[in-house]
């Protein structure tokens, strides 16, 4: 940031989302579907950056490669097909297992490809990848709202990719080296506080913008598998497959005690997440019309963030 002036005092995780979703639509950059508020926004050039991947070394070594289902990926999954590697994606929600293989039909057209690619594909060409597979995992990529130099992320506040990144690791499915790449426009490229970071928030080593490949050489390690005290009831019965992995990771000896069971801990989750809330960065912020240039778009954001 120059100056080395930080984030303006209460800004948080919310405010910096409702900032780039402000932005990206009154700038004319967000893309359908719309409004961005509350997704993986999809923006303008989302496709050139999906492109970008393919000039990778982590893509050319990948054999399998896990892709989030959200719109300005698409490029990325379609890529993933042309060039004959495993395509991995998350199920919705993760109510039906962690992971979906993407298998086109025999002798698809470049045509079928780009189906299989998109949300309708994903569902109709969908094989489902069960816990005892032996799946390892080359490449992982997310979807962001808001991503530093640094590589930290911030996400659109639901923590999927967080959890299935935590659960990848407790499966085996990836190591520390497991490179993490995200797509974005370039205003979603800002200054994030370290402060807004907690344990189980996942960083990334690659930001492919639709101008730039940014490589992080991130020193915050990611996370080393499910945090099961941040974990409740309530987030253990919305993903099924969370049960089926505690018991195994109980049959290893490690500690699995839930949020729930550590009252402290649950209570003192409440107020941070009403703390969340709370902050004034919460409010939606009015965000000016900016240049069509891909450096003036970001500077005004990280200006907003800024001096507020």
């Amino acid at each position: 940031m120059q100056g080395g002036a930080g984030p303006r005092a209460g800004t948080s995780k919310g405010g910096v989302r409702e900032l780039v979703w402000g932005y990206l639509e009154s700038s004319g950059l967000a893309e359908r579907p719309r409004p961005v508020h509350g997704r993986i926004p999809n923006f303008k050039g989302s496709h050139q950056a999906c492109c970008s991947i393919k000039e990778l070394d982590a893509f050319s070594r990948a054999s399998v490669i896990k892709v989030d289902p959200d719109k300005p990926l698409e490029g990325v999954r379609l890529a993933v097909l042309q060039a004959r590697k495993t395509l991995l994606v998350p199920t919705p929600r993760l109510r039906s297992g962690l992971f979906n293989r993407i298998v086109p039909p025999s002798g698809a057209t470049k045509e079928i490809l780009r189906i299989c690619a998109t949300s309708q594909g994903i569902k109709e060409y969908s094989v489902p990848v069960g816990l005892d597979g032996k799946v390892r995992v080359d490449l992982v990529v997310v979807g962001s709202v808001a991503v530093s130099e640094k590589g930290w992320r911030i996400g659109k506040g639901e923590g999927y990719a967080d959890m299935e990144y935590a659960m990848m690791v407790s499966m085996g499915a990836v190591k520390e080296e497991t490179p993490v790449v995200t797509i974005v426009h370039d205003c979603q490229v800002l200054d994030i506080a370290e402060e807004l970071l907690d344990d189980h928030d996942l960083t990334v080593d690659y930001i492919l913008t639709p101008t730039r490949t940014i490589k992080t050489n991130c020193e915050r390690p990611k996370p080393q598998g499910i945090i099961w005290h941040k974990v409740s009831y309530e987030i253990l019965a919305k993903i099924p497959i969370l049960k089926s992995l505690r018991y195994k990771e109980k049959q290893t000896g490690k500690d699995v005690t839930l949020q729930d069971e550590h009252p402290d801990l649950a209570n003192a989750n409440k107020s941070a997440a009403l703390n969340e809330k709370a902050r004034p960065g919460n409010t939606r912020p009015q965000a000016a019309m900016g240049s069509a240039q891909m450096g003036q778009h970001s500077s005004f954001l990280k200006n907003k963030l800024n001096f507020g």
